[in-house]
């Protein structure tokens, strides 16, 4: 690793947060040069507070990527909104990312109001203009002032990366002297198991349509090494309904082999080993509104 000067080196801790979908997942994984958190246009595609680092030799900047903000509707939105509003009070910087191609509505102003209690400097995100004529953006930066004072407004596309770049000087500014928290390679706090899981969770997202993708939870069952230098991966998708259980698997099988085979690619980009993975699909009706279950599939809200 290479040494740092403890009395110039800075590191910080940023929050992601915003209504589903409006680019959260793809602006962390554009930060820190590598997918750590998924990506769908399915909306609140994201469960967890998922962590990415993003190293060089003069700071570490920890992003936290938050699940979309949003009206819960069973036990796992709850714990989705819970987990996004635990983080404002606890960082550096709040980054509120909107997206330019669609008005302010309910759920944006259900967030401004809650921002309107945070300590941290809160910066305005406005996510896609590369989809915008440049013409388009003066008022919806005027609309959103007059919502909330923020300490920065910094338009961007994270999708090509777009003014990315001068955003994160900009949170420079805002951090202070600090430790490295995580060695230099390091690029989330997740252990490799969860990353997995949300790899092939991101997969199905890809291919079903309708109730099917919020229905779905994905456990990694085991991940060893075998003889032949393989990593043997296990793993469970667990949905609500025998008809979603056929869906995945497909007809003859091919929805469950081409969600393996795709997966099977990103883990091994992931763990820089070759894998073989073994899909099984188990239903678990109402498993959303259940405790037991959030807590056996990762969503335990004890740990905020």
């Amino acid at each position: 690793m290479s040494e740092i000067d403890s009395k110039t080196y800075k590191s910080g801790f940023v929050s992601l947060v915003g209504r589903p979908n409006v680019g959260k997942s793809t602006l962390l994984n554009r930060f820190v040069g590598q997918k750590v958190a998924i990506m769908s246009d399915k909306a609140q595609t994201t469960r967890n507070k998922i962590q990415g680092i993003l190293t060089t030799d003069t700071e570490q900047i920890v992003f936290i990527d938050t699940p979309g903000i949003h009206k819960p509707k069973h036990r796992l939105g709850d714990f989705m909104v819970q987990t996004a509003l635990s983080t404002f009070n606890e960082v550096d910087v709040v980054l509120f990312l909107v997206n330019v191609t669609e008005k302010r509505g309910p759920g944006d102003d259900f967030i401004i109001d809650k921002l309107q209690h945070v300590k941290s400097p809160v910066f305005l995100v406005l996510n896609k203009i590369d989809q915008v004529h440049p013409d388009e953006l003066l008022p919806i930066i005027e609309d959103y002032n007059k919502q909330l004072d923020f300490a920065e407004i910094v338009p961007i596309s994270a999708m090509d990366g777009n003014n990315v770049a001068h955003l994160q000087e900009t949170i420079s500014k805002y951090i202070s002297v600090g430790p490295r928290y995580y060695p230099e390679d390091q690029i989330s706090d997740h252990p490799e198991y969860f990353i997995v899981s949300e790899l092939i969770r991101e997969k199905v997202l890809e291919r079903t349509r309708e109730e099917i993708p919020h229905s779905v939870a994905v456990v990694v069952e085991s991940m060893k090494r075998e003889e032949n230098e393989k990593v043997m991966v296990n793993a469970t998708i667990i949905v609500e309904r025998k008809s979603q259980k056929g869906i995945i698997i497909g007809k003859q099988g091919k929805m469950l082999k081409d969600i393996g085979m795709n997966a099977r690619k990103d883990i091994e980009r992931l763990l820089g080993d070759k894998i073989y993975l073994d899909l099984w699909v188990k239903v678990q009706s109402d498993w959303r509104d259940k405790q037991s279950n959030l807590n056996d599939y990762g969503y335990n809200k004890d740990q905020y």
